[in-house]
């Protein structure tokens, strides 16, 4: 009941991109980074589809309580650390999780504490990022001051990259190549290798692998789509034409009448909006699909509608199914139309846009032929 407007999340897509992820890097084990509510496709729905994975990834301890809630065993690491040590380092000792220390407030803070369960914990190694992280001068002296806190175990080491998605940029290969000179003579297991580097810098897998965006079917290369990588959407966000104006030519479209019919046109109204997240900014051109096949939005986003140019579609019916995004319409097309990025589209998504969770693994059907042009 109700509006059209609904997200899909595809659990066999899921599974089917971890497993992509896994003939990639061979040996490595999998830490699955589910953060931002699993990159807006639902934590908890993403981590019990992903349960093959070695480690989740999230950003706090709010994430991760989450998880757990939901009786999730896995391996959890908080990639932010810590924010209060007090407050924070009981709960992450009883929900058995493993904090990234990036900075020498960490060590203080644990410095301080005494009395605790062994805490697992990870090293985050600044590499050329720039944000988080030790310089790598410094590695073999932080690992010794850690290394005395009686209830700290150093799991492993971690960098992030700053170009893996550029692939023709040489700087990945010095970010790999001052991670393992800084680790070199260290115990402990290594991790460097987001989506990007999985799929193209392969001596940066390591122990341990961090997919992100991939998980969720997108690549993350400029001009490529999830199709081309071999992984699969996960999110499909659909809607249905609510309305149809016939216009004259010369006629405004919209609040700020900022599209002006240039010859007698058939307008649809879609039920979507900037208050579902779908950006207020994109522009006329930005395409949708409406009975599989293309229309470009025209006019202004509205907080619940947009409107779209059905030239191309004469029999087009109120009640008419539009896709947002999802097969057919990779998310990367529209972001790309839009001037983001697939990341904000699936992770900008509002609370009023229901969700529904679907496992069809053995009813996945191939993209038809018409569908597949329009990668």
């Amino acid at each position: 009941m109700g509006r059209a407007l609904k997200a899909t999340i595809d659990c066999s897509a899921l599974e089917s991109n971890l497993k992509r992820v896994r003939e990639i890097v061979l040996n490595s084990k999998i830490l699955a980074m589910v953060k931002a509510n699993g990159y807006g496709h639902g934590i908890v729905n993403v981590a019990k589809a992903l349960k093959t994975a070695d480690a989740f990834g999230v950003a706090c301890i709010e994430e991760a309580c989450e998880l757990r809630r939901a009786g999730v065993s896995q391996r959890i690491v908080l990639m932010e650390g810590f924010f209060n040590c007090d407050e924070e380092l009981p709960e992450i000792i009883r929900l058995n999780l493993e904090p990234v220390i990036h900075h020498a407030g960490h060590i203080e803070a644990l410095k301080q504490e005494t009395g605790h369960a062994t805490l697992p914990i990870w090293i985050k190694i600044n590499t050329g990022m720039h944000r988080l992280g030790f310089p790598v001068e410094e590695i073999n002296d932080i690992w010794r001051g850690l290394s005395t806190i009686p209830f700290i175990k150093v799991e492993g080491f971690l960098t992030h990259f700053a170009k893996a998605d550029e692939i023709e940029d040489p700087y990945t290969e010095l970010q790999i190549d001052q991670f393992f000179q800084a680790v070199l003579h260290l115990p402990g297991a290594k991790s460097l290798a987001n989506s990007a580097a999985i799929l193209a810098w392969h001596t940066s897998h390591a122990d341990w692998v961090r997919p992100g965006i991939m998980l969720y079917g997108v690549s993350p290369f400029t001009g490529r789509y999830g199709l081309e990588e071999g992984l699969q959407p996960v999110m499909t966000l659909r809607s249905e034409l609510i309305a149809i104006q016939s216009l004259k030519k010369g006629q405004a479209v919209g609040y700020g009448g900022t599209y002006m019919c240039p010859s007698d046109t058939r307008i649809g109204v879609v039920a979507v909006g900037y208050g579902d997240g779908y950006p207020r900014l994109a522009p006329t051109g930005t395409p949708l699909l409406l009975n599989g096949k293309r229309v470009p939005l025209v006019g202004r986003v509205s907080m619940d509608m947009v409107t779209v140019d059905l030239s191309t579609q004469p029999d087009a019916r109120v009640g008419d199914p539009i896709q947002l995004w999802g097969p057919g319409l990779p998310v990367e097309a529209v972001a790309n139309a839009i001037g983001t990025t697939a990341y904000e589209l699936l992770t900008g998504l509002s609370t009023r846009v229901p969700f529904e969770v679907i496992y069809q693994k053995d009813e996945k059907r191939p993209l038809t032929s018409e569908q597949e042009s329009l990668y």
